[in-house]
This record gives structure tokens, sequence and C-alpha cells, in this order.
């Protein structure tokens, strides 16, 4: 993923890559807004977004129960977050005075900083060795902050750029598309929403009643895809409790929103304002549009229009009702 690299995006063919590619150790480089125009700008986002649109078009009117290859690699990568989970267990919440951030987060982050290597050693053939350490540091960066103990949609972009490298150096091939998504993402969120809760995780960034969510953003529009022409199924469904408790094991989007009415208490429309809204949108295909233009412009950074945007929607909603 360093900038300087000009490689095509890493769906674009199942060629093998060189057999000499350079690695380097990544450093934050993004520390000012101006630095977002230069991140924009680089090939390492166009490789970036085109692996998430790759993967937004595989998964395209597919259910979490389609029929799908699981290659070696993909097992590989689910026995490592079968790993972390298993680290959860073995590491339970601390007595402490604050609700929030529990402390014993940063024991279990100390084992995966520590261990980061053999685990991603453990997915990357050894003829590729040298990769390991470049790509741990995504996986590392791909749990949440230890120092804040918070979670956020920058920490999932890494580990999305995880995955993204590893199509990068030929560890995932074209035909892993589906079970990126359904396997070893939706693997990597259940084990983010037991860190979620287990630690008490504050959320990185969010922007509360205005925030799409408080943690995640790509099951959104990956989950927004797979219902794209679902026969019944409709935008303004996901918010019907009936609707979601019957079909959120299909559904990636409806798992989202089952997580935060366990999480959140109170009308959905007053927690979660953003998506209130996009349940009035007439379509899933238009649902999933406006997602990846809403992630290109602000998913990184925090997963909100500006806040006048939001009012202004939401009184249009107002209006219609």
């Amino acid at each position: 993923m360093a900038e300087g690299e000009r490689q095509p995006p890493p769906d674009s063919s199942e060629e093998t890559p060189s057999a000499t590619p350079t690695f380097i150790i990544p450093k934050k480089e993004i520390h000012t807004v101006p630095d977002m125009g230069k991140w924009k700008r680089s090939q390492a986002y166009a490789d970036y977004i085109g692996f998430i649109l790759t993967l937004n078009e595989g998964v395209k009117g597919k259910k979490l129960t389609f029929d799908y290859k699981v290659s070696e690699a993909i097992e590989k990568l689910v026995a490592l977050l079968d790993t972390l989970d298993r680290w959860i267990d073995e590491t339970p919440p601390v007595d402490q005075p604050s609700r929030f951030g529990n402390k014993a987060y940063r024991t279990w982050y100390a084992k995966l900083d520590q261990e980061a290597e053999n685990l991603v050693a453990t997915v990357i053939p050894t003829n590729l060795a040298a990769a390991v350490p470049e790509v741990a540091v995504y996986l590392k960066e791909a749990v949440g902050n230890s120092t804040r103990i918070d979670y956020g949609t920058g920490h999932e972009a890494a580990f999305a750029a995880f995955l993204c490298c590893l199509c990068k150096i030929g560890v995932l091939r074209v035909d892993d598309q589906v079970a990126i998504v359904f396997k070893v993402f939706d693997r990597y969120l259940e084990v983010m929403r037991k860190l979620q809760k287990t630690y008490r995780m504050e959320p990185a960034g969010s922007q509360g009643v205005w925030g799409l969510d408080d943690f995640q953003f790509l099951p959104f529009i990956w989950g927004s895809s797979q219902l794209i022409d679902h026969p019944h199924l409709e935008p303004r469904h996901f918010v019907d409790e009936k609707a979601v408790s019957e079909n959120h094991k299909d559904y990636m989007f409806l798992q989202c929103i089952l997580f935060i009415t366990e999480m959140k208490t109170g009308p959905f429309a007053e927690h979660s304002n953003q998506l209130w809204n996009i349940s009035a949108v007439p379509s899933w295909s238009k649902v999933n549009q406006g997602l990846i233009r809403m992630y290109k412009a602000e998913g990184f950074t925090r997963p909100v229009p500006h806040p006048r945007e939001a009012l202004r929607r939401a009184e249009r909603r107002a209006s219609r009702l």
C-alpha cells in the first residue's frame, strides 16, 4: 500500500505479482486536512477504493448464506480472527470506576501487538515472508486504539486495507471476492462487536445522533448491495423490528441494524437519525450509491454528512410523514 507503488487495482487481474516486490513499514502520512488531498490523489487510494467497489459488486444480490468458494487463505484468515476472539475470552474486563474504556483491553491489545507478525505469517506463504512486517501493521491498526480504548471507521478501514494488501501480493485472488466479505469481514465484525461490548470501547470520531453508526461503515455499503433488487425487502423495512429479526442472518445491513437496537435504547429515529432518513430512500440501489459517495467524502474520518445537511434531510422526511 505504499504510495510510491503504481500497480493495477488488486482485483483487476489474476496474474501473479512481481517476484521481487519491495515492502516498507507503513507510517502515518495524514496529519492535517490538506494531507487528505494527497491521499486521495495517490495510487494507494485508487487501489483501496477499487477494492471496496469490486467487493461491492461481487456481493450484489447475494445472501450471506450464498454458496461460495472458501480457499485455504480464507480459512487461515478466519482462524486468525478466531484467535483474536479467544484472546478476548482469556482477558476478562477488570473492575474499575469508569464505565467505559475497560483497561483490560490494553492487555488484550498488547498480546496482539506482540503476536501480530506471527499471526500474519500463518496467512502469507514463506516466499512472501518479507511482506509480513508491512501487512501486520494494518492488522494492529484494525482493532482500535489502546491509549483511548476506542474504535471507529478508521480502524475498520485499516482492516479493509489489510485485506487489500493480501490481494495485491496475491494471497487473496479474484475468486475469493465473496468469501472476503461474507466469511472474513463478517467474522471480523463479530470480533469487533465482542471487543466493543466486552471492553465498553468508546466510538472513535463519533458524531452522535448525526452519525451513520458509532463504529462501522463498510457493512452498510456491502450490506445494501446484497439487498439490491430484493423481491420484497425495501429500505423502509430495515426500521421494522420484525423484518430485521427474520432476515438479519442473510443480510449484513440488517445485522448492523440489529446490533444498534441491542446497544441503544429509545426510538430508532432519535438514536440513529441518519439511518432513519436513509430508510426513506426508494431503492437499495440508491442507498448503495449514496453510501459510496458518503464514504468517499467522509467515511475515513467521520461517517456522516455535515449536520446542516442532516437537518435538511430530517426536515424533508418529516414533510413526507
